[in-house]
């Protein structure tokens, strides 16, 4: 990761930690955000797509799958401070394709009072293929994705920060209804001689609901369905969308200790009349393990001179 992508990733948790500063203390959950949290994670994550047509019999099926999806990271948070590094190496199962592949991932969320803003940046380049009897390699295409959505989340016992990090831990098992507005812009380009780039927006609307159930002082299980429809166009070309999400968590948590594992999926369709049709699906699988401390004396002063300062 370079300056300038570290520079934007602080400037951009700043903003999300100063709004969640702005949340009230609740009896439904705990936060973490006064203490220093370093973990390591394992990433499974890709942007992959589906080109389905019904013109030959029986139905065509293919996938585009990047070859490079798997990473190793580390993460240390603190208030304002959010720094993460991830590495994408060879070794890992699902990375051996071609050498010059690449991928990078970049998620974060914004919050303030009941409202949840996410953005979403993904690049991939080097893919393969895939039908159901046979693959080959698309070493040059590149797809660039970049979105997100702003959400309202109805009910103030329901912590949503439990379910996307381990800075706030739900105490209490409770649900929310949680309604979305999602914005997705890719550019997809196979980098053949019989190919040109195209560009596909995505403009979807969908509600949701999200439950955290605490079966322990340690150990909860988080789980959120969201079912929607909207709008996609693709070079001009303008048709029905439909949208399904699923995210599942399953944690533990210490005062001091952490670990969880999740999953998180969202998939778009296009209506079946759309001929040849292309599904797009962002799927993540994360491994996580961390430890929470409180900051040394030195380094706890000086952020609060300059929190002063600045407001924050």
């Amino acid at each position: 990761m370079n300056l300038k992508l570290l520079g934007i990733l602080l400037f951009v948790n700043a903003f999300s930690c100063f709004a969640q500063n702005d949340t009230l203390q609740n009896p439904y959950f705990k936060s973490y955000s006064d203490k220093v949290t370093i973990s390591s994670y394992y990433l499974d994550t890709s942007n992959s797509f589906q080109i389905a047509s019904d013109t030959q019999d029986p139905k065509i099926y293919v996938s585009l799958i990047p070859n490079r999806r798997e990473q190793i990271g580390f993460n240390l948070n603190y208030r304002i401070i959010d720094i993460s590094i991830a590495f994408a190496p060879k070794f890992l199962g699902a990375n051996k394709g071609d050498s010059n592949s690449k991928h990078f991932n970049f998620n974060t969320r914004f919050y303030y009072k009941k409202w949840m803003q996410s953005f979403t940046f993904i690049n991939q380049k080097g893919f393969y293929i895939s039908d159901n009897n046979s693959t080959a390699q698309l070493p040059k295409m590149r797809t660039t994705k970049i979105g997100g959505s702003t959400s309202y989340v109805f009910n103030d016992k329901f912590s949503f920060k439990t379910l996307v990090s381990q800075n706030e831990w739900q105490t209490k098992s409770s649900g929310s209804f949680i309604p979305s507005f999602s914005f997705y812009y890719t550019n997809l380009d196979l980098n053949t001689p019989d190919s040109s780039p195209g560009d596909m927006y995505v403009f979807t609307l969908a509600p949701a609901y999200f439950y955290n159930f605490v079966i322990s002082d340690r150990v909860l299980i988080g789980a959120g369905i969201a079912l929607g429809a909207g709008i996609n166009d693709i070079d001009g070309d303008t048709s029905a969308l439909y949208q399904a999400d699923f995210n599942l968590k399953l944690a533990y948590n210490k005062y001091r200790f952490f670990g969880f594992a999740s999953l998180n999926t969202v998939s778009f369709a296009q209506d079946d009349k759309v001929d040849p049709r292309l599904n797009d699906n962002i799927a993540t699988v994360k491994l996580s393990v961390g430890y929470r401390f409180d900051p040394p004396k030195k380094v706890k002063e000086v952020y609060d001179k300059v929190n002063e300062k600045i407001g924050l």
